[in-house]
């Protein structure tokens, strides 16, 4: 399973970044193989428009399984909702602190956007 989390820096212990769309990184963990990558989300930081949409799919493209972020918008959602990844919501922390909550079964998968449309997190 590939678990990709929002975060500001590219190592475990960054803290999360709580925009999904204007993410600065995204850490993306490997359960089987216990190996983590940074994705750089530089691209879509400025973007004017369209910013969710595009990170949801380059999550996608990496072969995701779910996405642990801070807030998600409802294009973000639409997209990734679709592609069948799964998002769960977590109030800060560091990237660790949020792979341990997801394996523990603290965080529970949400069904729509938290983040009305129009609004940047």
């Amino acid at each position: 399973m590939k678990i990709a989390v929002t975060s500001e820096r590219t190592d475990l212990n960054s803290p999360i970044d709580t925009r999904f769309g204007r993410a600065k990184y995204f850490l993306v963990y490997d359960t089987e193989k216990n190996t983590y990558s940074a994705i750089d989300n530089k691209q879509n930081l400025n973007a004017e428009q369209g910013a969710g949409i595009q990170s949801a799919q380059n999550i996608i493209n990496c072969g995701v399984d779910c996405i642990i972020t801070g807030h998600c918008g409802p294009k973000a959602f639409g997209v990734l909702n679709k592609a069948n990844v799964k998002v769960y919501l977590i109030n800060g922390g560091t990237v660790k602190e949020a792979l341990d909550a997801f394996k523990n079964g603290q965080l529970k998968a949400i069904e729509q956007s938290d983040v009305v449309e129009g609004h940047w997190a």
